[in-house]
């Protein structure tokens, strides 16, 4: 598996939430390029744990669907000519 990578945007987003967080439950301040440093530990540590499962979670789901295709798209054969007769039996 290639290594975790977030946007620019989606990192920067990340460390200023890590930094929040220390500073409201350490009562520590800590700045941006140690807030970058354990994220990047966090992505390459914990990141394949959360990446693995949100797989096998899609995996299931999507075998959930599959087996429910005969349910979901099933569709009735051959019913021109029984709709036919049942319009002329109206008329």
């Amino acid at each position: 598996m290639d290594p975790i990578e977030l946007s620019k945007q989606a990192r920067a987003d990340a460390i200023a939430s890590i930094r929040r967080y220390i500073e409201a439950n350490f009562e520590e301040p800590v700045g941006e390029l140690k807030a970058g440093i354990f994220l990047d530990y966090l992505l390459e540590e914990i990141g394949p744990v959360v990446y693995n499962q949100a797989i096998r979670d899609a995996q299931t789901r999507l075998g959930q669907r599959v087996a429910d295709l005969d349910g979901e798209l099933f569709a009735d054969e051959f019913l021109y000519w029984p709709k036919q007769d049942q319009k002329r039996k109206k008329s």
